[in-house]
């Protein structure tokens, strides 16, 4: 899907394109900060890998300067991260660490071909349940690891062989070595807690830095004799070679380093984003990531990195959050701290050679245990895929990262099928009658259930059978239908209701449809029909029909089809049909010739027209009467206001199971709400605004709109120049929208679980945020917001799925607008 952003006015400068001198100050100084992390980091990350040491630095430089200068994401630092050491130090132990560069260049290959497809937004529908349990499994895979080492040890190939090797470990430390990495982490721990002025000042400096340094100075003034860095010459630095190994592996290797690498470095840019969002204003922010040229930066940065014998580089969080909050403005913060790690590469080496490995290895042990987040933790059990993410863990701990990802997803599909094919079924008898209430989708794996439910209904018996669900496919419905023509040739009475007592006359509902259609008796005075308002099946026409209500346009365009073919066509003049389907009665004031194709039209309108009066009045009206006589008497007092649009195939009363006097409905060409004063002489959507507000005094005010809406396929195909109608003139209310698309300053607009099908869609789904939008700008919404008195949704219909979705407060872990399906139980 591709939306093009509108170019800037003449007079707007864009974003960077301010005075260099008076960013790079800000600039210069967010990168000392961030450089001062990244060094002691980027030789710990290349330690838990068992990569040379120099590996790290390359890493981080070549992540500061090529991402820094390609990448899509303005203020975010790439370089090594946590989140690859598993990886990166199972490929160097089974093919050798020049094997191991040239995947590096070959994974950084792949990202540009991502890039270049645009695949990056796609990326990031990997459920977060198995993305953070990822990262949690990697995390818990570092702290085993590097705890031997913090223990004065060497860790073992697996986790497993950690934790078996961790007793005996336990029972002969080494006092040096956990002299310094007790000290390292009592560091880290505290560093931010200090108090008082001292505190303040001392918190400049960065906990990471702080730590290793005071490990350092710790090891050097008490003499301790401990391993420590030590970094070769230059000269002798190892270089890729082509790979050598077995294909399939190699193959897997660079996808697990591209998955890995990519799905982190997006996720990184997003959460960098909603911190610029949160810390800054609008004026202040730098545009919206870009996440297929932040791919683009990633693999440029991979192929360098792994071509000059660097780690594999991603985005860095920690880094990134560190950048952000140290103030700094654009994309050359990040290219100096590049420059620093060169720089430091090439003129520190005597004092990091001084670093004991295990403060290194405390601090990325400590780093591996902040990876299993309590945050997600509480995130993912609030959404109950609590078992995703533990099984993700498990997996990646025991089996590997690539493997662990493949468990996470079988976990979440086998998931979702077992909440689909979840039903329960329950049978409960009171004053002899039988009542069976079926909670859940009825699939045919739910058919012996509900059998065997059924036949425990003695014949000639009453019941009453509960549909609470929104699908049935075809074997439960033949199920349910044979069981109903058998009880009810037995003697026995039968009352079928959907969700709240909505009876359903006439049978089942058919194979795939919802099982309580608000089509009559669902909010028109809460009246259940039973088995005697099913006594109209029988009536022409509509034998066939059991599936649909009266009140439909479906059933009534059958309806009116078999009577047109059943009476004969008359002489001359124009003729029609009566209510209910009768033949005679002439239809008057339609000129043209009686045989016409216009005449035919105009005759099956009428007839259609006449059909459906006819079945109100005959099915619908004698049980709404008394209801409607209470609101003639007492006024509309309707609960909401519902704007959407005119398309005929949105059905508010269906869709919303609403009667009469709930709704105050206005619809218009693309549910559209136009500013105060934009509408140029029509103020229609406004008064009723206006009157719903402040005179009806509703409660909530809803947009909604659709799929397939032919104003926003409008709105995208129109031009510049086109000849100017009522239509063109009233959908310039959607160019707000169609701008919001195209923005990278604001959120994306999707639906749970998957990304927008097309541009369409996109637009439809941005249409009704945007519309949220316009909505606050009026007078009497904004007062009544303030008061605390009035709510906004936004919801969406997918007209091909039947499915409604409704728009969730604010943005998800992806940065984006989303719209959470409504299921049966909401």
């Amino acid at each position: 899907m591709t939306a093009t952003a509108p170019a800037p006015s003449a007079h707007q400068k864009p974003w960077g394109a301010g005075n260099f001198r008076k960013d790079l100050p800000a600039d210069l100084s967010a990168s000392a900060a961030v450089f001062l992390i990244a060094l002691p980091l980027s030789l710990g990350i290349a330690l838990a890998t068992g990569a040379p040491l120099q590996a790290g630095l390359v890493a981080a430089a070549a992540g500061g300067i090529v991402a820094g200068l390609l990448g899509g994401a303005p203020l975010q630092v790439s370089g090594p991260a946590a989140g690859l050491t598993v990886v990166t130090a199972e490929l160097i132990q089974r093919y050798g660490w020049r094997t191991t560069c040239a995947i590096t260049v070959l994974a950084g290959c792949c990202q540009l071909a991502l890039a270049f497809l645009r695949t990056a937004r796609s990326a990031l529908m990997v459920s977060p349940a198995i993305v953070h349990g990822m990262l949690a499994g990697i995390g818990v895979t570092i702290a085993l690891a590097q705890l031997h080492i913090v223990l004065g040890g060497t860790p073992q190939s697996s986790a497993v062989a950690n934790v078996l090797g961790l007793p005996a470990q336990l029972a002969d430390p080494h006092p040096a070595a956990l002299a310094a990495s007790a000290l390292t982490l009592c560091v880290l721990l505290g560093w931010n807690r200090l108090p008082g002025r001292a505190g303040r000042a001392l918190r400049k400096v960065p906990a990471a830095l702080a730590a290793v340094a005071s490990a350092t100075a710790f090891a050097a003034l008490a003499g301790l004799s401990l391993p420590r860095v030590d970094l070769p010459s230059w000269s002798s630095h190892a270089l890729p070679e082509p790979p050598q190994g077995p294909v399939l592996g190699l193959i897997a290797a660079v996808l697990t380093i591209t998955l890995v690498g990519s799905v982190e470095s997006l996720l990184s840019s997003v959460a960098t984003d909603k911190l610029i969002a949160s810390e800054r204003g609008t004026e202040d922010r730098p545009p919206r990531a870009d996440l297929d040229r932040e791919l683009r930066g990633q693999g440029a940065a991979n192929i360098v990195s792994g071509l000059l014998g660097g780690l594999p580089i991603t985005g860095v969080a920690v880094r990134s959050v560190a950048n952000v909050k140290s103030g700094a403005v654009s994309r050359k913060s990040a290219m100096f701290h590049g420059l620093w790690v060169v720089l430091a590469a090439g003129l520190l080496v005597p004092v990091l050679d001084l670093i004991p490995l295990a403060a290194l290895a405390a601090l990325v042990m400590f780093v591996g245990v902040q990876m299993v987040s309590i945050t997600h933790l509480r995130t993912v059990s609030r959404h109950r895929e609590i078992l995703v993410y533990a099984t993700t863990i498990a997996a990646v701990v025991l089996g590997g990262v690539l493997e662990g990802v493949a468990v996470g997803i079988a976990v979440a599909v086998a998931l979702a099928l077992h909440r689909l094919a979840r039903t329960r079924i329950t049978v409960a008898e009171a004053d002899g009658v039988h009542r069976i209430a079926v909670h859940g989708q009825l699939t045919f794996l739910a058919v012996p259930r509900l059998s065997r439910v059924l036949n425990q209904v003695p014949h000639g018996g009453s019941a009453v059978v509960e549909l609470d669900g929104s699908f049935m496919d075809h074997a439960a419905y033949e199920t349910l239908h044979d069981w109903q023509e058998s009880h009810l040739a037995h003697g026995g009475s039968l009352e079928l209701t959907g969700r709240g007592g909505a009876a359903i006359s006439g049978g089942p509902p058919g194979p795939s449809g919802g099982s309580g259609s608000p089509g009559d008796g669902h909010a028109d005075g809460g009246v259940r029909e039973g088995a005697a308002a099913g006594s109209h099946r029988a009536e022409a026409g509509r034998g066939t029909h059991q599936c649909c209500r009266p009140w439909t346009p479906w059933q009534n365009h059958c309806d009116h089809r078999a009577v047109l073919a059943a009476q004969p066509a008359p002489a001359g003049g124009e003729g029609g049909v009566e209510a209910g389907g009768a033949p005679g009665r002439p239809v008057s004031g339609a000129p043209g010739a009686s045989g016409s194709p216009a005449a035919a039209a105009r005759r099956r309108g009428a007839g259609q027209l006449a059909s459906g009066i006819g079945a109100f009045q005959r099915d619908t009206a004698p049980h709404v009467r008394e209801e409607l006589a209470r609101l003639a008497r007492e006024g509309q007092r309707p609960s909401q206001l519902f704007l959407t649009c005119a398309d005929s195939r949105l059905v508010t009363s269906m869709i919303t199971a609403s009667g009469p006097g709930d709704l105050f409905t206005v619809r218009n060409v693309g549910n559209l709400v136009p500013l105060p004063g934009a509408e140029s002489g029509d103020d229609s959507v406004a008064a009723a605004i206006e009157y719903a507000v402040d005179v009806l005094e509703v409660a909530s005010i809803t947009v909604c709109g659709h799929s397939g809406c032919g104003a926003m396929q409008a709105l995208l195909n129109s031009r510049p120049g086109t000849p100017t109608t009522p239509l063109s003139r009233w959908l310039r209310h959607g160019l707000p929208s169609l701008e919001r698309m195209g923005s990278r300053h604001h959120a994306w607009a999707r639906i749970s679980g998957r990304l927008p099908a097309d541009a369409v869609e996109q637009l439809c789904l941005t249409n009704v945020v945007q519309q949220l939008e316009h909505l606050r700008a009026h007078e009497s919404v904004a007062r009544r917001l303030a008061e605390g008195a009035l709510e906004l949704h936004g919801m969406y219909f997918h007209v091909g799925e039947a499915q409604a979705y409704l728009l969730s407060a604010g943005e998800d872990f992806f940065d984006c607008r989303v719209f959470d399906s409504v299921g049966q139980n909401a």
